[in-house]
């Protein structure tokens, strides 16, 4: 996300402003004139800056008889503060209801991703549990209802729409009434869109509007547009009667901070940001967790929650299996399919502290393709070898020669993932047991139990001692010393020069499969080392 570069810009600020032995007025101006031109620069209102730089003056006090530490750790907080209320609307948004029909209506502008949202957001709710579905009402534009149904039998979710029916409220009337009758929980409407605000798709918003009667009208917004935000936000907040923003196109443009902080002087709550053109390029936004990323510090609320998206929980042979260090051929096809349904991995490592930004720069798309490769190779074994631990291929070695041939690959790449299996079984093996890892992960499921946020209060104390540069002790980790175990890797750069061996130029660490070059199997997209895992593992006291 471009908007890393503004947290690595107020980073440096203020780490600049830490590294002087006294911290004076002077010093203080310095590090404000950084922040104010790294904002201005991705195109935040003038007045929102000169108010943000007005209230950390006013919460700082360098006359009062501090240590330097605790003032530069006061200024910091500072800073974090007025920076999360920048883009903090201040208003709660709107949440579906399980059991009952949750009717969304889309509304925006054309070329702002609308359509493409839409089944995003049908997505996100079905990786949930919620029965969700589609109504394309957008009789303007050519190729809309092609494009939802394109996207929707992707991403296996029902749809309904016309090629004759050219009227669009009936077309919103029909379909949100058949997926009623047919009990759907999350019914999301697609509107048309225009390329400019006029007055004809706002009265055709409310013509659709007073037939669904929505519980929710969303606006999809480019984030493109950057300060103009704030009158496109209006307009349509006035005419359409709009609950909440889905900002679009936060992936690749400067101006996305100012368009996000344009819609919160609105008042209208963001409660998504898309980050790219895939189903899973759609992040929940919290402007806590928020800036907490934007400035490196990781998120670790939507780490969590990614997590219990897998339902990892429910798998209870595979985890009794893991907790008893046994991991068969087959566990590990398991566990290369979860990994697949997690979406972009630089994505999910975003979302841990202290992982630099340009770690996660490596290519998504090749580990990608690599695991499934892997997958079509366990694809071509039967059940014995499947279930067995590989001594089947030692004994025989004729079956690797068969399995290449069956899955179209090569004796060497069959053999690479035999090794790799071999070293992920001999770690799990370490990791299993009364008092290994899994059992840890087990108290860490626990608890969070009944709670899909693992417990907001202990998540904000979490985050707030990551920002006071501490490592938060992890609700349900069994007492796990978290801080204790980063020292014993040298710290925090420490942990960082382990990753980058470990991913190899940019894969996943500890995921077989997401490695960059230097892992085993060489090659872009190649396989992780891990032995390096195996020693990361034994500096925690797990090996």
């Amino acid at each position: 996300m471009v908007l890393n570069d503004l947290g690595r810009k107020i980073n440096s600020a203020i780490q600049s402003m830490s590294k002087a032995n006294v911290v004076d007025e002077k010093v203080f101006d310095e590090m404000l004139k950084e922040i104010v031109r790294a904002l201005m620069e991705s195109d935040i209102n003038i007045k929102l800056i000169q108010n943000l730089r007005t209230n950390v003056k006013a919460s700082v006090n360098l006359d009062e008889n501090t240590g330097a530490v605790n003032k530069k750790r006061n200024i910091q907080k500072a800073v974090m503060d007025e920076l999360t209320r920048l883009v903090d609307p201040g208003v709660e948004p709107w949440k579906p209801k399980k059991g009952k029909a949750n009717v969304i209506m889309f509304v925006g502008l054309q070329g702002s991703g609308k359509t493409t949202t839409c089944t995003k957001l049908a997505s996100f709710y079905q990786r949930k549990g919620w029965k969700t579905c589609l109504v394309c009402t957008d009789t303007f534009r050519a190729g809309a209802f092609d494009q939802l149904k394109q996207n929707a039998t992707k991403a296996k979710i029902p749809y309904y729409g016309s090629y004759t029916e050219t009227d669009p409220v009936q077309l919103a009337h029909e379909g949100v009434s058949k997926f009623k009758k047919d009990n759907f929980e999350i019914i999301i409407v697609d509107t048309s869109g225009r390329h400019k605000q006029e007055q004809e798709l706002f009265d055709e918003m409310q013509q659709i509007s007073s037939a669904v009667n929505p519980d929710s009208t969303i606006f999809v917004m480019d984030g493109t547009i950057g300060q103009a935000a704030d009158g496109q936000a209006r307009a349509f907040k006035e005419a359409a009667n709009v609950g909440s923003i889905i900002v679009t196109k936060m992936d690749g443009h400067a101006k996305g901070g100012g368009a996000i902080s344009a819609v919160a002087a609105t008042r209208c709550p963001i409660i998504f940001i898309g980050t790219g053109e895939h189903m899973h390029d759609l992040e929940r936004f919290a402007p806590g967790p928020f800036i907490s990323k934007m400035m490196g510090m990781g998120d670790i609320s939507g780490l969590m929650e990614t997590v219990q998206d897998l339902k990892l929980d429910q798998n209870k042979d595979l985890m009794k299996k893991l907790e008893q260090g046994q991991f068969s051929i087959r566990d590990m096809y398991e566990q290369f399919t979860t990994i697949l349904k997690m979406g972009p991995l630089s994505k999910v490592m975003g979302m841990m502290p202290g992982i630099p930004q340009e770690l996660l720069a490596g290519s998504d798309a090749e580990g990608g393709n690599r695991i499934k490769r892997f997958m079509c190779i366990m694809d071509s074994m039967n059940a014995q070898e499947l279930d067995g631990e590989g001594k089947e291929f030692v004994d025989e070695p004729k079956r690797l020669i068969r399995i290449a041939r069956g899955s179209g690959t090569t004796v060497a790449e069959v053999e690479t993932l035999l090794q790799q299996y071999k070293t992920f079984a001999a770690m799990v093996k370490k990791m299993g047991g009364q008092n290994g890892l899994f059992k840890n992960m087990q108290g860490m499921q626990q608890g969070g139990a009944g709670n899909p946020m693992l417990n907001q209060n202990r998540m904000q104390q979490a985050m707030k001692q990551l920002q006071s540069g501490g490592m938060p002790n992890i609700p349900g980790m069994g007492g796990m010393d978290i801080q204790g175990m980063i020292n014993q890797m040298g710290g925090m750069s420490g942990m960082q020069d382990m990753m980058k061996n470990m991913m190899g130029g940019g894969g996943f660490p500890g995921m077989p499969g997401m490695g960059g070059p230097g892992g085993a199997g060489g090659g872009a997209g190649g396989m992780p080392d891990f032995s390096q895992m195996a020693k990361m593992m034994k500096s925690m006291g797990m090996g």
